[in-house]
């Protein structure tokens, strides 16, 4: 009974998904309908993780999944932050898609299916499983960014994100049969008890531990496979941009996680690699997010900056004790402050966008104090200040690598904040020291502007949420 409750989120996400697909064939209901109707199916998938919960690390149906599918504490938050996304970005969608009509039902049921491999990525203990949660996460991403037929910069980043993304995808099965020629198996817990018998440095072993590494440093955004993400981010419509930018990068640490984690020995020998990563990811993505004067394009180079933060939790992580709190805890922090800021950008932006760049966002304060002290909270906390969830988040971050011994990455994390802080700040600036040039009208229906008072209670509600690291 334990098993089948800890797989019904899942199976309630993908009943959803096959419903509202048939619902959209036949032409029953309408895009807003469909978006309530999704957000009713996250709530409950939510709603069911929740009260289940999980004990110790759990092998889910073992004589008929062979072992594929764990179900763990870290896991169980790992869902409930994708399932936290998808409500949210409905939400936003319902309001963002009553202005910018191309969306259609069909849209909401996909997003599902995306959810879906999101939550059996997270899942996954085993490294074909693993491939198939992948690509079932990223074929549906791609159809989310290019949905707008209509626009010639989600062309160009349904194209790039497309080919980029097809690469990654063969990088990660290259990877997983190098590892099966030199492990003979692809499951996580014979892999590392291999390694501990064995060593991690054989030269098959050493290939396809690194060509996984790649696959999932793209789908992560870190460096140097970040180049995709500001065009596919600019491109994609401010709900999809949210949605890949949160639920996308969740998925991806949480996969990562587990399998950087299964032994000791694996860790020990790729944890110069991954400081290196980290470094590189955090810097390039400050100098990238400096440079911009389009809010998303900002948004999507501070997400590679975060991208760093979370390589540092998984540097510092104890594969002996591995618990995944602190990973799970900054996705949390993360996701909120992201999700409020393009649920902002989905009913100011207007129509077809209009307003997206930082000058477009002057004296938003004085015509709408309410909407501009939103986006400053959102900003503070994605900044690191107290007393957001942003701040405990990369807290906790810094503190478990000066745990680990590692004190360099942890100073360099530190002065990577702060660089952090102009760009931030910047848009701050624009909204509360400039006079107003528009008058920001909002159309469409309120639950954007209500997901994203919603989430600013998030934001402090998990910043008083203490973890064991």
């Amino acid at each position: 009974m334990h098993d089948f409750v800890s797989l019904l989120p899942l199976i309630i996400v993908g009943s959803g998904a096959i419903l509202l697909m048939l619902l959209a064939a036949y032409g029953k209901i309408e895009v807003k309908l469909a978006a309530l109707i999704s957000m009713a199916f996250y709530a409950a998938a939510f709603f069911v993780q929740l009260i289940a919960g999980c004990g110790p690390e759990t092998v889910l149906f073992p004589h008929i999944f062979n072992g594929m599918l764990v179900s763990s504490n870290f896991t169980m938050a790992a869902c409930l932050v994708i399932f936290g996304c998808g409500f949210f970005t409905s939400m936003t969608g319902h309001s963002y898609f009553n202005i910018n009509r191309f969306c259609t039902v069909e849209f909401y049921s996909v997003m599902m299916f995306s959810v879906c491999g999101m939550v059996l990525l997270s899942m996954a203990q085993e490294l074909i499983t693993a491939f198939i949660a992948l690509e079932i996460m990223s074929l549906a991403i791609y159809i989310l960014v290019g949905y707008d037929r209509n626009s010639l910069t989600a062309s160009e980043a349904i194209f790039k994100y497309l080919m980029l993304g097809a690469f990654a995808g063969a990088f990660f099965t290259m990877g997983s049969a190098l590892i099966y020629g030199g492990v003979g198996s692809t499951k996580f817990a014979e892999i590392g008890l291999y390694i501990g018998a064995n060593s991690a440095g054989t030269p098959l072993l050493i290939g396809g531990v690194f060509l996984v590494f790649v696959a999932l440093l793209f789908k992560a955004a870190a460096f140097p496979f970040h180049a995709w993400v500001i065009d596919v981010y600019d491109g994609a419509s401010a709900p999809v941009t949210g949605f890949m930018a949160t639920a996308l990068k969740t998925a991806t640490f949480a996969i990562f996680a587990n399998f950087i984690s299964l032994s000791g020995g694996l860790h020990g020998e790729w944890i110069n690699f991954l400081f290196w990563v980290a470094v590189l990811t955090m810097f390039g993505g400050n100098l990238v997010a400096i440079g911009q004067s389009n809010i998303k394009r900002m948004l999507a180079a501070s997400g590679i900056v975060h991208s760093g933060y979370l390589l540092i939790a998984l540097v510092a992580i104890s594969t002996e004790q591995f618990t995944g709190s602190v990973i799970g805890y900054y996705l949390a922090a993360y996701a909120v402050g992201t999700l409020g800021m393009f649920a902002a950008l989905s009913y100011l932006g207007g129509e077809g966008e209009k307003r997206i760049n930082f000058d477009d966002f002057k004296g938003l304060a004085k015509v709408r104090p309410y909407s501009a002290a939103a986006i400053a909270v959102f900003l503070l906390s994605m900044a690191g200040i107290p007393p957001t969830a942003g701040f405990m988040g990369k807290f906790y971050v810094i503190t478990s690598a000066i745990s680990a011994g590692q004190m360099a990455l942890a100073v360099l994390g530190v002065v990577s904040s702060i660089l952090s802080m102009w760009y931030y700040l910047r848009l701050i600036i624009n909204m509360y020291f400039h006079e107003a040039d528009d008058s920001f009208e909002i159309e469409g229906s309120p639950l954007a502007t209500a997901s994203t008072f919603v989430l600013v209670i998030c934001v402090f509600a998990i910043g008083l949420y203490p973890i064991v690291i």
